[in-house]
């Protein structure tokens, strides 16, 4: 079956579809330009399902290439047949690939090679083929008798170990045991005898047992950790009817034979010493690679929940990086996000400057007119946060709210960092960035490696490879999906923007800085290195405001701005007037022409129509502004304040296998567990949450939740 039909049978999608996207893929596009301007070509297909095609194109074609590999290895020992062929060429994953293989592969010595070298392979054909002679075994193997080989008994142990090896190299033994191990088998855990666990991180995995099939990702990837930090012991546990039927079914045992026993017994052995540590090793994979791509999904999710997040734009922003003995570092910032300012306030332990703290934001808010406050939620985020609702008590209108720090340590000695901020102390740098992120989460956060943004539980235990592909995949997605000014974006923002790249964005910003900001997009050819083919994919997803030409700052490429034009000359529509005047004017457009009709006259496609359409009623719309906007605190609870039964709003900090963690404005966050979600009910990182107290463990800081719909 030919890749493209295989994907579309996989994807439950039409092979046109798939063809489309492999060839778009290997000219060059991007996934976000060819789901966004190349949907006639793909029949509409989302960005998700066009990055499954992608991975899945990669992952058939390194089979493909070590199916060619093997067969050639294969041929090259003269030992192909038109069976083993047929089988090679049938299979469809890469396991069974490589299970049809590992009887050819070339081994280091073991026990069965060196029993072939001396010569034992006759004797060893005899027990598998289970000789039915009347000739006694102990005479039959005198035969094989040589100077490597001086007793009998010599010659029929190294015979049972060919046997052995053979047996557990069978494809269709190690498929069979494999698939039962994975529905049947057990994973057991135990702690090590002296191991050191002081906190009873891992005290459940201390005794533990479950069925492979029911284990959940979040179980396989604190085992594993547990593991490695050589706490706690794995094994698999496979019940002997399984591994011996896959045995017997390969190679029957006969017992007519008088080598019945001699089988047998080799059997033993290689289940023992050979079969079932490698279907260990086999299930401990999977396993792992599933919890993993589990964990990295989970991971992806909550990052794009993260830089959705509604933009705070227009406020003047005080931010406070949280600290005990280093003082709170403070940076007040434009609404532009131009730093105005930065101090350091010591009002908690061990200076106690609580009075004069108070008197220096009243200073600074007064002075550079804040308009809001936002607080790092790391160590002494909630002890600052006190100082905060107690500052603003008698400032009505001023609010502040709480924000994920996560991350703003390594900007802050992040080279990047370093060149926006080049006379700023490192540690001030951090308060700069937490006061950015309520003003345009997205643009501040790309700054930020994605694996120290936080929103995910074992990020450094999962292969990084994937992760930080996974995640960048994430942030291209989400910088394409909203839209880049070209006349405000740091490099670290371009670099994600659509054929662009790291060394392209310094050009660009560097051409901005030399020439003055973008009059139109068509400029963007003449930066340096930016060709056709780079301005093609990246032009339709820069926006300029106010520029020469309008439409420069929706949405729409430039290859289609004569279907624009036309559309607004025959709907007579001013792109600056009012919404409800443009919808109006466009709706009365497609009910006197019709849409199909006119994609045909304007010779477009109906989707690409349909997105013109949208970006003329709304040009350059932001999708994060239709989205609830952070909750604006003006005052502070504790746990004390807490009682059982009662209702709050809150902010989903972070989603993982059995819950969600939710600010509710108090200093620990709140648990909500899967159980406390109602049916259907979808979290998100960022969500605006309404929260019922279920519980309260004031002595462990716990808070237990649930959703209110």
């Amino acid at each position: 079956m030919e890749i493209a039909q295989q994907i579309a049978k996989q994807l439950n999608i039409k092979p046109s579809q798939s063809s489309a996207v492999i060839e778009l893929l290997d000219e060059g596009n991007t996934i976000p330009f060819i789901a966004r301007y190349r949907k006639e070509r793909t029949g509409t297909l989302d960005e998700e399902q066009i990055r499954n095609v992608s991975i899945l194109v990669e992952r058939l074609r390194a089979m493909e290439e070590r199916r060619s590999t093997i067969i050639a290895t294969v041929e090259s020992l003269g030992k192909m047949t038109p069976e083993l062929l047929e089988k090679i060429q049938q299979a469809d994953t890469m396991t069974t690939l490589e299970d049809l293989y590992l009887p050819y592969k070339p081994k280091r010595k073991t026990r069965a090679s060196i029993a072939r070298e001396k010569g034992l392979e006759g004797l060893a054909e005899k027990i598998l083929k289970q000789d039915l002679s009347k000739v006694p075994v102990e005479q039959a193997a005198e035969a094989f008798l040589n100077d490597q080989v001086p007793t009998v008994e010599d010659a029929l142990a190294g015979a049972r170990d060919i046997v052995a090896e053979t047996i557990a190299d069978h494809a269709d033994v190690r498929s069979a045991t494999r698939e039962k191990a994975m529905g049947w088998g057990m994973l057991r855990c135990e702690k090590l005898d002296d191991s050191q666990d002081e906190r009873k991180v891992y005290e459940l995995y201390y005794d533990y047992e479950c069925r492979i099939d029911r284990l959940r990702p979040h179980q396989i990837l604190a085992m594993n950790r547990g593991e490695k930090e050589k706490v706690l012991r794995v094994g698999v546990e496979v019940a002997e009817r399984d591994w011996r039927n896959a045995m017997v079914n390969s190679f029957p045992p006969d017992r007519r034979s008088l080598w019945n026993e001699q089988l047998q017994q080799a059997m033993e052995d290689c289940a023992e010493r050979l079969l079932l540590p490698a279907i260990e090793r086999d299930v401990r994979r999977k396993l792992t690679e599933t919890a993993e791509a589990h964990a990295i999904r989970i991971f992806a999710d909550n990052l794009r929940a993260l830089l959705t997040q509604p933009p705070l734009a227009g406020h003047v922003v005080l931010g406070l990086d949280p600290a005990y003995r280093t003082g709170c570092k403070v940076a007040v910032v434009d609404a532009t996000g131009k730093v105005l300012t930065t101090d350091t306030i010591y009002p908690h332990e061990p200076k106690r400057q609580w009075k004069e703290s108070l008197q220096t934001l009243d200073v600074l808010v007064k002075r550079y007119q804040v308009s809001l406050i936002t607080i790092g939620n790391g160590t002494a985020s909630r002890e600052t946060e006190q100082l905060v609702a107690e500052f603003i008590h008698s400032r009505p209108g001023l609010q502040y709210l709480i924000t994920n720090e996560a991350g703003a340590s390594v900007y802050s000695a992040s080279e990047l960092a370093r060149a926006e901020l080049p006379d700023m102390d490192v540690s001030l740098r951090g308060a700069v960035s937490i006061a950015r992120r309520v003003q345009d989460p997205l643009a501040e956060l790309v700054k930020i490696d994605p694996k120290s943004i936080g929103v995910g539980m074992y990020q450094h235990d999962v292969n990084q490879t994937e992760l930080t592909n996974a995640l960048t995949g994430v942030v291209e997605s989400v910088v394409n999906q909203v839209g880049v000014d070209l006349n405000t974006a740091s490099p670290a923002l371009l670099t994600f923007v659509s054929g662009i790249g790291p060394k392209l964005a310094e050009k660009v910003v560097a051409y901005r800085n030399e020439y003055g900001q973008f009059r139109d997009r068509t400029q963007l050819k003449d930066v340096s290195g930016l060709g056709q083919k780079a301005f093609v994919q990246a032009a339709g997803f820069l926006r300029i405001r106010n520029g020469k030409n309008p439409l420069d700052e929706t949405a729409i490429h430039p290859e289609s701005y004569a279907v624009a034009k036309a559309v607004m000359e025959r709907a007579g529509l001013d792109l600056k007037a009012p919404i409800a005047e443009k919808q109006a004017k466009i709706q009365t457009l497609v009910e006197v022409e019709g849409l199909e009709s006119l994609a045909k006259e304007l010779n477009t496609g109906l989707p690409t129509l349909r997105d013109i359409l949208e970006q003329l009623v709304r040009p350059g719309r932001d999708p994060r502004e239709d989205l609830p906007a952070p909750i604006l605190r003006s005052d502070v609870l504790s746990m004390e304040d807490l009682i059982v039964g009662m209702r709050l709003k809150g902010t989903v900090r972070n989603v993982v296998d059995f819950g969600a963690f939710v600010d509710i404005g108090v200093k620990q966050d709140g648990l909500v567990h899967r159980s406390q979600v109602p049916v259907g009910y979808s979290l998100n990182v960022g969500d605006i949450v309404d929260v019922e107290i279920v519980k309260i463990e004031t002595e462990r800081g716990r808070i237990g939740l649930s959703i209110v719909e």
